[in-house]
């Protein structure tokens, strides 16, 4: 069992106290907790930055969490309508269709659980300012940083947010203004150079250091074009050649030791999410997307419920031999012990084995054993809970492919091809597989765009047109299933543009949410994002 962060609840409850303010100025602001009543030792340093980490693994894993907002809405995951339900009120439909509204859970559980973190964020960085010791500044560039990161999850989603600080809390009656996406990405900008010099080098796993910060730079350069309509790739070449240049991170020569059970040891990871099965239990995605019989096969304590899978269009993309396709848990299924194991809700199929095939009907009706399952993070034998996997938010693979596409899109496709070169080698049995050129990056994509039913593409548009397209594959075959595909798939310019299964396009306002409603009626300062009115 990993350590985590460990937390005083007592200063936790101080600081949830916050919402609570004052409206006298003049007077002592009781949401502010001096050194007097603290002290400044790194127990109560600790307790009043854990819970800004702790509260990542609800977010990105949580009910209607960020990986599904991210991966639902592309071309690669879907929950479909299955035998024994997720129908839910078509929250799932609506998220692949490009349906959704105002109201929808999904971007509602960012927005809510963002904001709630960045509120204890704020509180924590106005109670450092009552406070002395040496490392205080760097304490507080840790968290400005991890501030910057929810940022980047919040202009990436929805564009225009209100920026919250903790000046803001000073001024309890004043309802935040709403900002546009320039500035949003200025502010992220403009924090993240300001602490450059003073945030930790070192590595602390599960925490925000240099090179963290860097690739939250790097993200927002690369996908400056969509943001702030800029190009701003040799920024982003700058910031990865940091991070490449410090030889604190490598390629693992295996590609799947990212993802084993209790995977802190990896050199690839520059910032990652600590889960734990009973302290940080969020991560209970092989539960979603797990047929129930399949507990027999990692003996887990638990059925699991049988909903999400691999579009098969996305799945067709894979070059042979690439050990990347071995995330995705196929074919016949078998006990522990090695026995087959069967369909159980479908009466037609109670006596034939589980078969996970690489076909589907449409998002609103599958069967059981329809689409290949996510197996990305090793499913620990006997779980009884949610995993103990750490969840890799940002890799050096990752870094590198920043600067790949970068030096692709401003015409260096031979430099960008020994780099994404260089990251295939290690999911190739034979060298010469893993080759590719700059010629073949500048190709469309494989992936046979168009709507798919019952095991056929029924109006075929192709990726021969997507440009770059061959990049935007290999994007989808190292990252598949980490929070990537939608943000991809709008820099690519598919994903308004593209149909596939069930999904046809529908309005290039939904390359950002919706603002929730709920946040719009309680605060008349913010206006909704254009097409959803």
């Amino acid at each position: 069992m990993k350590k985590i962060i460990k937390k005083s609840y007592k200063i936790l409850a101080l600081i949830l106290l916050s919402t609570m303010a004052c409206t006298d100025l003049s007077e002592r602001p009781y949401n502010v907790l001096v050194e007097e009543d603290l002290g400044s030792s790194p127990e109560v340093l600790a307790a009043l930055t854990a819970p800004v980490y702790t509260r990542l693994t609800d977010l990105l894993y949580g009910w209607h969490g960020y990986f599904d907002l991210v991966e639902e809405c592309s071309d690669a995951i879907v929950t479909p309508a299955r035998p024994n339900g997720w129908i839910d009120g078509g929250v799932y439909r609506n998220m692949h269709m490009h349906t959704w509204n105002a109201f929808q859970s999904h971007p509602s559980g960012l927005w809510n659980r963002a904001y709630g973190s960045l509120n204890i964020l704020n509180n924590a960085l106005l109670n450092y300012q009552t406070i002395e010791g040496e490392n205080i500044p760097v304490l507080v560039s840790e968290l400005r940083a991890l501030r910057a990161f929810y940022y980047y999850l919040l202009v990436d989603a929805f564009g225009n947010v209100p920026i919250v600080t903790e000046e803001n809390l000073l001024t309890p009656d004043e309802l935040p203004s709403q900002s546009s996406r320039r500035e949003v990405f200025d502010f992220i900008e403009a924090e993240l150079l300001d602490i450059m010099d003073i945030i930790p080098e070192e590595k602390v796993y599960g925490k925000m250091n240099k090179w963290a910060a860097k690739m939250i730079l790097a993200k927002i350069y690369l996908n400056a074009e969509v943001y702030i309509g800029e190009a701003k790739y040799q920024q982003a070449i700058a910031q990865v050649d940091d991070i490449i240049n410090s030889g604190l991170y490598i390629l693992e020569p295996n590609y799947h030791t990212n993802f084993v059970t209790n995977n802190q040891s990896s050199r690839e990871q520059i910032f990652s999410v600590i889960f734990d099965e009973t302290r940080a239990g969020w991560f209970h995605y092989h539960w979603k997307t797990l047929h129930p019989a399949s507990a027999a096969t990692y003996n887990l304590g638990t059925a699991p419920w049988g909903g999400s899978a691999a579009i098969p269009q996305f799945i067709d993309t894979y070059e042979e031999g690439d050990s990347r396709f071995d995330i995705w848990i196929r074919g016949p299924q078998f006990s522990l012990s090695g026995q087959p194991i069967f369909n159980s809700m479908d009466p037609s199929l109670r006596e034939v084995q589980l078969d996970y095939q690489n076909t589907m009907g449409s998002v609103d009706a599958t069967r059981e054993y329809e689409g290949y399952r996510v197996g990305k993070y090793e499913i620990e034998i006997g779980s009884v809970g949610p995993l103990s996997n750490d969840v890799p938010f940002f890799r050096y693979a990752d870094a590198l492919m920043i600067k790949a596409e970068s030096l692709l899109r401003t015409g260096n496709a031979d430099a960008a091809a020994q780099i994404v070169t260089e990251v295939r080698m290690r999911s190739f049995e034979n060298p010469d597989d893993a080759v590719v050129t700059g010629a073949e990056l500048m190709q469309g994509s494989r992936y046979q765009y168009g709507n798919y039913e019952s095991g056929s593409i029924v109006s075929l548009e192709g990726g021969d047109d997507v440009q770059y397209g061959r990049f935007l594959d290999e994007l989808g075959y190292e990252f598949a299933a980490e929070f990537h595909r939608r943000q991809d798939l709008i820099r690519f310019g598919v994903f308004t543009s593209k149909s596939w299964l069930t999904h046809r396009p529908n309005g290039n306002h939904r390359t950002i949410f919706p603002i929730p409603q709920p946040a719009i009626d309680a605060n008349p300062n913010l206006n909704q994002n254009p097409g959803y009115n």
